[in-house]
């Protein structure tokens, strides 16, 4: 498979480029979405693309709408995204791209922590909660939350940082009657997604979702959903040793990418997280397949943990 840092559809009109993914007009309801091979970190897009990781990231999409039916309503129209262009861009299209529905997405990101981590972890440090919601005193990095709480943010634009935000300011934005909905919906569908990657020996750490409404009003999920890019995905087998000692538990997602980019020297200088993005050595990039295959593998492979 030729990796594909940026599509080039023609046949169809370009929407926009995300950090990920590409995305084209089909009619006035429908988007044709590509995943191309492109990494961000940091929010900043690497200049080389991790070769296969956009059907990866397909594919594992789809993996969980199906087993997230019955919650809340998915993007998904059911077509073939092959259908929809021409024959000579196909392989542009074939095994990394969803044809869904044309949606009025909300301007929040639903994210939903189950252990603390990340940006979550330096909050509660300094003020022993996240986003607003109180947690108990005397927790560690990564450590196991009482129950799932939730925690939105606001969409950044391109190279910049989403902002973590308190459930008052997303009812602010798009209201309580929806706010509530997102989050009782965000908070469902980890509380599954997290329930089942634990029998195949991986531990859902956080995850970010979005959702969309459609002509209806209807609350819908929408773009990607439990991706290593969307998701902290930490093996059980190395969780208690990291965590007793305090460090960040190994992953299956792009802390792995992160860590490099955290070592790497420019000009002498930490890279300053800041395009242009240090050049990354094929170690990295084959290293960093390597995580996003082997999560997919676990969580996919019948009676595999």
């Amino acid at each position: 498979m030729n990796p594909v840092h940026t599509s080039q559809i023609t046949s169809l009109p370009l929407l926009a480029r995300g950090k990920v993914r590409d995305n084209y007009a089909v009619g006035t309801d429908r988007i044709l979405m590509v995943a191309s091979d492109r990494i961000s970190a940091f929010d900043v897009i690497m200049g080389e693309p991790i070769t296969g990781k956009g059907a990866l990231l397909t594919q594992m999409a789809l993996f969980w709408f199906a087993k997230l039916t019955g919650i809340v309503p998915n993007h998904l129209t059911g077509d073939e995204p092959e259908s929809v262009v021409t024959e000579a861009e196909r392989a542009q299209v074939v095994g990394r791209s969803m044809l869904v529905k044309r949606l009025k997405p909300l301007p929040v990101e639903a994210v939903v922590r189950g252990y603390l981590a990340g940006s979550g972890w330096v909050e509660y440090q300094q003020s022993q909660s996240v986003c607003g919601v109180p947690l108990p005193a005397g927790l560690k990095n990564a450590s196991k939350l009482p129950s799932p709480i939730f925690t939105p943010a606001t969409k950044a634009e391109m190279g910049e940082h989403d902002e973590n935000i308190s459930f008052a300011r997303m009812v602010e934005i798009i209201g309580e009657p929806l706010a509530v909905k997102v989050r009782d919906a965000a908070i469902a569908l980890y509380t599954r997604a997290a329930d089942y990657a634990l029998t195949k020996g991986i531990i859902i750490a956080d995850t970010k979702f979005e959702f969309g409404l459609d002509e209806q009003g209807t609350l819908t999920l929408m773009d990607e959903v439990l991706t290593p890019d969307s998701s902290r995905y930490w093996p059980i087998e190395g969780y208690e040793a990291a965590f007793s000692a305090g460090k960040n538990p190994p992953s299956y997602d792009k802390q792995y990418l992160r860590d490099w980019l955290e070592s790497v020297r420019v000009d002498g200088q930490p890279w300053g997280k800041k395009a242009p993005a240090p050049t990354l050595p094929p170690e990295v990039i084959v290293g960093t397949a390597a995580k996003y295959q082997e999560a997919f593998d676990r969580l996919a492979t019948p009676g595999r943990a």
